[in-house]
């Protein structure tokens, strides 16, 4: 009932399309997507347990990875044979042992956690207390580099900071998405206590009981407390989209029109709030180890085999949470086992492939990116490999077999050199480049390339092409309504493997061109990543 509502209905129709178009032409194809769909099967099986992170089931689909890398015939590239153990901490916030309320002049006003309140237990430590005034930042931008500061003139040491979706057009969604995943670590370095993040009701990806439903699931942040994105305890959460207004009771202002003008990109002003935020937090801990997969296909240059290109995809997903229609399994087939496929695939077709990367290819499968790309910031900081010789990054994650490849959007192309790699292979494959259909979702920062971009690797992130409006995007936005980490999530849902053959094949051009290349791959000279170069 799920998929034949919000254009999941469409999906038949698109399929039907495909396959008469296709005809006999694609039984390549067909071959190669079926291939890449039975190791899906086998990584978001029920057996996996939904892969975890610190869970069996992880490690279970952690050695299906390394048979396939070995059977291949893939070097080790680990600290322990094929693995890189990472340590976490793993905090899960205690709903029923906490509270939050706004304090104001109207008295107490209780918020449900976690029915109108989430609490986050990533990054590190929650407070134990809060009790604390509030001010809103508007979008909560910092980038004074790009000549943008939302929280110019706004005082918030020893605050609550409120902010809410979206941004000002004139920014890029890299710059945006950028400035969204830095801002508590800044935040924190200025006294700020914690972040409450709005959603306009027009900009909601998930429905809010969705995210109920998930506010339970474990959280992680690095046993290393010089990895954290905060050294003191800094409070997270978000708000029910419906029950937002009730932050600016007695300010004055209007939540209604400033949800109006986040989704017009309309400038918004910030200002302090009239009400104090006060909870307590309760959290269970317990130390949690997982590792990354690391496997590296050996470079035929005697000179550039020292250099690698790297392809990445975690292997994580949700492992078992609240049940949802009778099923509690989360498998995670397209978020992200079909990822992990794909790198196999492509693996097996650069090691049989007549022509050899002269740079090595090293294949990193991730741990905890669904706890804020923790396996991928782990790696990318202290690789197995020198840092220096990480010549890129090519991500794979979630790319949705779900309506026919007629276009790739590479995320972070327009940054580097590397889109015109992408380009390259585009005009010979006849898969044009289509932007970011919706640049505020913060797609940049949220898979594993970024965490190689904030070490100065040039990285991109290859999705499915599709244009806002059409029913391709209608499809995509109800798979992310009523798919996207639910249980939903398996491999009985309806997807096109041929279409995702294609794409291999695309990011499997993109990374020979790379590793070919005689020159690294460079920033553009006006990327504002440019910065993190080292």
């Amino acid at each position: 009932m799920l998929r034949a509502s919000l254009g999941l209905s469409l999906l038949p129709v698109l399929l039907a399309t495909t396959a008469t178009a296709q005809g006999g032409a694609a039984s390549a194809q067909g071959d190669a997507g079926a291939a890449w769909w039975r190791h899906v099967e086998i990584l978001a099986a029920d057996d996996m347990e939904g892969r975890g992170t610190g869970t069996p089931g992880y490690d279970r689909a952690a050695d299906y990875v390394i048979a396939q890398f070995r059977r291949i015939g893939l070097k080790p590239g680990g600290i322990d044979g094929f693995k890189q153990p990472v340590a976490f901490v793993e905090q899960i916030v205690q709903s029923d042992r906490s509270s939050a309320s706004l304090i104001g002049a109207q008295g107490e006003t209780p918020l449900a956690v976690p029915g109108d309140l989430i609490f986050s237990g990533g990054g590190g430590p929650v407070p134990e207390s809060i009790d604390a005034p509030m001010v809103f930042a508007g979008y909560g931008l910092h980038l004074p580099d790009a000549g943008y500061d939302d929280f110019a003139g706004l005082d918030v040491r020893g605050k609550i900071v409120v902010v809410i979706s979206g941004g000002p057009s004139a920014l890029s969604g890299a710059l945006k998405s950028h400035a969204r995943s830095e801002r508590a670590t800044w935040l924190a370095s200025q006294g700020a206590l914690g972040l409450i993040s709005l959603v306009t009701p027009k900009q909601v990806e998930i429905p809010w009981n969705r995210r109920v439903n998930l506010a339970g699931a474990p959280a992680l942040y690095f046993a290393d407390a010089a990895l954290r994105e905060t050294q003191e305890p800094f409070l997270g959460a978000q708000l029910d989209p419906a029950k937002s207004a009730l932050l600016f009771a007695g300010s004055g202002q209007d939540f209604a029109k400033i949800a109006d003008a986040a989704d017009a990109s309309a400038p918004i002003k910030g200002f302090a709030l009239t009400q104090r935020f006060k909870a307590q937090v309760a959290a269970q801990r317990r130390d949690v180890a997982s590792s990354n997969i690391v496997a590296v296909l050996p470079g035929s240059d005697p000179r550039l085999k020292s250099e690698y290109v790297v392809l990445s995809a975690h292997l994580d997903g949700y492992g078992i949470g609240t049940s949802v229609n009778g099923d509690g399994i989360y498998n995670g087939a397209l978020d992200n086992a079909s990822g992990v496929a794909s790198l196999i695939e492509i693996a097996k077709a650069l090691k049989a492939g007549k022509e050899k990367p002269k740079r090595s290819i090293l294949f990193a499968i991730v741990t905890a990116e669904e706890k804020g790309l923790l396996g991928a910031r782990y790696f990318a900081k202290r690789p197995t490999v020198p840092q220096q010789a990480i010549v890129a990054d090519l991500n794979f994650d979630m790319a949705l077999p779900i309506f026919p490849l007629k276009a790739v959007t590479p995320i972070g192309y327009d940054q580097s050199s590397l889109g015109k790699d992408a380009e390259a292979v585009s005009a010979q494959m006849g898969l044009p480049i289509w932007p970011d259909p919706f640049p505020d979702r913060n797609v940049f920062i949220r898979s594993d390339q970024y965490a190689f971009i904030r070490e100065g690797i040039p990285a991109l992130f290859f999705k499915y092409g599709f244009k806002a409006g059409t029913p391709e995007a209608e499809v995509e936005k109800a798979w992310r309504a009523n798919i996207y980490h639910s249980p939903s999530d398996d491999p009985k849902q309806p997807v096109m493997p041929a279409e995702t053959a294609k794409l291999n094949a695309y990011v499997t051009a993109v990374a020979l061109r790379v590793a070919n290349s005689p020159r690294r791959p460079a920033w553009n000279d006006d990327s504002f990543f440019k910065r993190f170069a080292k």
